[in-house]
């Protein structure tokens, strides 16, 4: 049955399918990424990955998809956006106005509804199980965020849209607010064209970035990011750090807030991403409050959980530190001293520094 079918017409039904199961856009690259080694080669080389071992563990397997799956002959790319369905005009500037209330905790956007992996993870199982149907048995393996692939890499070439300066993937119909996901599949399908850069003089993400971690264009030292320091960094945040997160208690959305491209960005149709109850507008100390079940219990299904309890009561101590670093306030310190004690010795290091922190006088 494979040897058959025309390869263009499915490629034109499986961009209708990903369309009815939520994806903006779906587009196909070839498996050739050997000139994208070098710039990974010398990412990994300047220590950029920081604490992420697995990178450099990987290699280059990332930029090869025939050796991370054997018998890989193309790649299907998925776009999913994922502002929430109820996100209202302006929405950039609200965001960026919660940054300066400092006793407000602040989750990015794309967390505060159900975790993606498990979204587009069900939904790309879907799209190849319909062309398993359509063209006989199929070899493949789906990916979003979850092994060594390139994606942004494979998104760009495969038209999804261009790299940005803050190295996200930018596309002039939905801005960067948007997941990806991919299909490695063992079936010959006709690549979809890259387009053009639009970002011209712009630099506004990098202005933006609070720990400057955007360190040239298209180069990002993880080891600077909120992101990367709130999520994928164990142990104590570098001290000289701590005062540029502010009350970003979990990943960071300045470089997006910023960008002129997101005033394009779309609302997601589906229900997964709406914001859940507590991650928005909640204040540092209700948060801080959460017990360890309690906190397991709110971030069920939900990108957080990853982090754990202790992580998380690291990044609000941190963030309370920042407001009171701004503003003395009695019952924030009453609240911080509670943690003391903590069994983890990273919460408590977090803790001790916050209350070591004095608002300017006068």
């Amino acid at each position: 049955m494979r040897s058959g079918f025309d390869a263009a017409q499915l490629l034109t039904q499986v961009q209708a399918w990903g369309r009815e199961l939520g994806f903006s856009q779906i587009g196909v690259a070839g498996i050739d990424l050997s000139d994208a080694e070098p710039g990974l080669s010398a990412w990994l080389a300047a220590g950029f990955h920081g604490d992420m071992d697995y990178m450099a563990r990987h290699g280059m397997k990332r930029a090869r998809p025939a050796e991370l799956v054997p018998g890989t002959v193309s790649v299907i790319t998925a776009r999913m956006d994922y502002l929430p369905r109820n996100t209202p005009e302006g929405w950039t500037v609200q965001e960026l106005a919660r940054l300066q209330r400092p006793g407000e905790a602040i989750v990015s956007v794309y967390a505060r509804g159900r975790d993606y992996h498990k979204v587009l993870r069900s939904r790309l199982q879907q799209l190849a199980d319909r062309i398993g149907h359509a063209v006989g048995p199929l070899g493949h393996r789906v990916f979003t965020d979850s092994a060594p692939v390139l994606e942004a890499e494979l998104a760009r070439r495969s038209g999804q849209g261009w790299r940005g300066k803050h190295t996200l993937i930018l596309s002039r119909e939905g801005g960067s607010m948007a997941f990806l996901g991919e299909i490695y599949i063992d079936l010959a399908l006709p690549p979809t064209e890259a387009v053009s850069e639009h970002c011209g003089s712009c630099s506004a993400c990098m202005a933006a970035c609070p720990t400057q971690a955007i360190v040239a264009p298209y180069r990002l030292d993880a080891r600077r990011c909120i992101s990367y320091l709130t999520i994928e960094h164990e142990g104590p945040i570098p001290e000289d750090l701590r005062p540029l997160i502010g009350n970003r208690i979990y990943g960071c959305d300045d470089c997006q807030l910023v960008c002129p491209w997101n005033k394009f960005a779309q609302r997601s149709p589906l229900p997964d991403f709406d914001p859940r109850e507590g991650l928005t507008g909640a204040t540092l100390t209700e948060l801080f409050g959460w017990s360890e079940d309690e906190f397991l219990r709110r971030t069920e299904g939900s990108p957080i959980r990853r982090i754990g309890h202790a992580r998380w009561l690291r990044n609000i101590a941190v963030a309370m530190g920042n407001a009171l670093g701004r503003n003395d306030d009695p019952a924030l310190r009453a609240v911080l001293s509670g943690r003391q004690s903590h069994p983890d010795a990273t919460v408590r290091e977090a803790v001790v520094w916050a209350l070591g922190r004095d608002a300017p006088a006068g």
